[in-house]
């Protein structure tokens, strides 16, 4: 998975979010650079994972000036600085600046060991070569719905919608995450995710899944590149949402066989984000 997206975009997103400067400032510090705010960063001392995790936060424009302003939250694996956070959080502040998206807050939460947080059990030896420990997403997902979720309504004024987005095994993590626990979000957007993992066995549950929660009340949004890996399986999942998915599961499938494993994740979330979180009509 590409890891450093489009370098002359983050800069172009650091430029976008950050408050200019006033000119006068601006002439008076022009020898001296001074560094640029895109959001709030802080450490959470997990006692489920054993580990401290660092959390970072994108605020959308009128959260601090307006005391009374809730926001919904979109939850992000991957969201390291390094990783997913700066294109995305660009993408969200693009976004709700044309009004194609409602005001959400971004909160990504940064990697210490990826594959292991985003891998369920696996029966499969191959499976388990791709990382030295593999199947802890049970741990990962108690994490955010036991520490992270309560930490991020203590500091932030939420109004209770929760949304998930993820790319490749992050994307996996998603879609398991709807089938194991599928009140923790309102929303789940899974790109490119790797249904291969454990001999396919999240596309063989989840026709059952939905079968046994007719009342099931989420949005999803899947996407697929043209990779083959995925593709041969994630093009499955539109054909069982159209038998079986509940009346109250609104979903959404994309294809995008121009774009690679390495480049869905940009223009599947824009697309996402409108299909989703568009503003209600006036």
């Amino acid at each position: 998975m590409l890891r450093h997206r489009l370098a002359v975009l983050c800069l172009f997103v650091v430029a976008l979010i950050a408050p200019p400067l006033p000119a006068a400032a601006a002439q008076a510090t022009s020898a001296a650079p001074q560094p640029l705010s895109i959001g709030e960063t802080f450490t959470l001392d997990s006692k489920v994972m054993g580990e401290t995790r660092r959390i970072n936060v994108y605020l959308p424009a009128g959260y601090h000036e307006r005391a009374d302003a809730k926001v919904p939250v979109l939850y992000m694996p991957d969201g390291g600085i390094a990783e997913d956070f700066l294109h995305i959080a660009g993408l969200m502040q693009v976004s709700m600046a044309n009004g194609t998206m409602r005001p959400f807050m971004l909160v990504g939460i940064e990697n210490t060991q990826r594959r292991r947080d985003m891998t369920g059990p696996t029966d499969v030896a191959s499976d388990r070569k791709i990382a030295p420990v593999v199947g802890g997403a049970a741990t990962f997902r108690a994490f955010i719905r036991d520490e992270l979720m309560p930490e991020i309504d203590r500091r932030y004024r939420t109004t209770g919608e929760t949304a998930i987005i993820g790319e490749s095994a992050a994307g996996l993590f998603i879609l398991e995450t709807l089938v194991l626990a599928p009140e923790m979000f309102d929303a789940y957007i899974a790109i490119d995710p790797m249904l291969w993992w454990n001999n396919k066995a999240w596309m063989k549950g989840f026709r059952g899944f939905l079968g046994a929660h007719p009342d099931l009340q989420a949005k999803l949004f899947v996407a697929m590149s043209s990779e083959p890996m995925i593709a041969e399986t994630v093009v499955w999942v539109p054909a069982v949402l159209q038998d079986a998915a509940p009346k109250g599961l609104v979903w959404r499938f994309q294809s995008l066989p121009d774009e690679t494993h390495g480049t869905v994740f940009h223009p599947a979330a824009l697309r996402a984000f409108r299909a989703l979180f568009a503003p209600e009509p006036r």
